[in-house]
């Protein structure tokens, strides 16, 4: 089985210049760049506070899109298989 489609992958940075960089030398194009932050970012994350800026770049024939996501509150966990239990660990709601 091969891929057929990819519309959006999403990828956790520490330094998101330098990941813009990274994927604009391979190609991609920067759509746009904006922080994230307030009620419906918290709930659909399940972390709080929760701020995080995020670049959007496409693919030249503008069929994949990539966000690149950098943490700035809670501060990223190194180890990504405890942050799913860090972000539950107040109630949603």
């Amino acid at each position: 089985m091969t891929v057929q489609r990819m519309d959006n992958v999403g990828i956790v940075v520490e330094s998101i210049d330098a990941a813009v960089a990274f994927f604009a030398g391979l190609g991609l194009e920067l759509e746009g760049r904006a922080t994230i932050e307030g009620d419906w970012a918290e709930r659909v994350t399940a972390l709080h506070p929760m701020r995080v800026e995020v670049a959007m770049m496409r693919t030249p024939d503008d069929n994949s899109r990539l966000e690149i996501s950098r943490l700035l509150t809670p501060p990223a966990v190194a180890d990504h298989r405890k942050a799913l239990l860090i972000g539950l660990a107040e109630p949603i709601g």
